[in-house]
Formats: structure tokens, C-alpha cells, sequence
């Protein structure tokens, strides 16, 4: 039903900014809350960062705020998220996620594969 592909990841030293796009297939996507989970080596999957059906309403991990900007665009089917300032312990496989019912991503009903980011000091 829906399709996940994320791409933008990549090395960067700290400091530095990257910006992941996750493009979506399926034309319910604009009924789907999007977020963003990430899970680095050793550790549980984490959340990064959510975004309503409507783009309106957007939420973040402590550890993100005032760094990380999460953003959709659904002529488009996609969903960003723009990071800046990064630390190395941003280093992480960042996933995208979709819930339907399109408030924020507490219920997933798909992943996408993941892409690699990280982080040099």
C-alpha cells in the first residue's frame, strides 16, 4: 500500500549539515503522519521526529531541537528532515516511518529500509 525509500545520508564531520529525503508511493500519503527514528550501533531505535498529514503540527527529541527540521511536501510525496549542527552521536541508521492515522508516528504501519548517517569529530 505504501512504499518507503530513504537517500541523503552520508559522512559529514561535526558541525556539518545533511538533508534526507524519504519519497513515498501510494496515493493515500497525504492522509499519513510522518516521522523520522533512528538507531545507531549497540543501541534500541530511537525517535527523531514527526510531522502531521497536514504539515501543521511537528515534534522532536530533546536531543534534536533547534537542530534538526522535519518538513513534507505532499505534491511530492516526501517527507525531509534538514540536519545541522551534527554531533557524532547523531551517528545512527535513520529510518522513515507512517502511521494513518496521521496525527504523529505512535502506531507504524511502515518502515522504510534506512540510510546511513555519520558523524566525524
Amino acid at each position: 500500500q505504501v512504499q518507503l525509500v530513504e537517500s541523503g545520508g552520508g559522512l559529514v564531520q561535526a558541525g556539518g549539515s545533511l538533508r534526507l529525503s524519504c519519497a513515498a508511493s501510494g496515493r493515500t500519503f497525504s492522509t499519513y503522519a510522518m516521522g523520522w527514528f533512528r538507531q545507531a550501533p549497540g543501541k534500541e531505535r530511537e525517535f527523531v521526529a514527526a510531522v502531521s498529514w497536514s504539515g501543521r503540527v511537528t515534534s522532536y527529541a530533546d536531543s534534536v531541537k533547534g537542530r534538526f527540521t522535519i518538513s513534507r511536501d505532499n505534491a511530492k510525496n516526501t517527507v525531509y528532515l534538514q540536519m545541522n549542527s551534527l554531533k557524532p552521536e547523531d551517528t545512527a541508521v535513520y529510518h522513515c516511518a507512517a502511521d494513518s492515522r496521521g496525527v504523529t508516528v505512535r502506531t507504524i504501519d511502515y518502515w522504510g529500509q534506512g540510510t546511513q548517517v555519520t558523524v566525524s569529530s
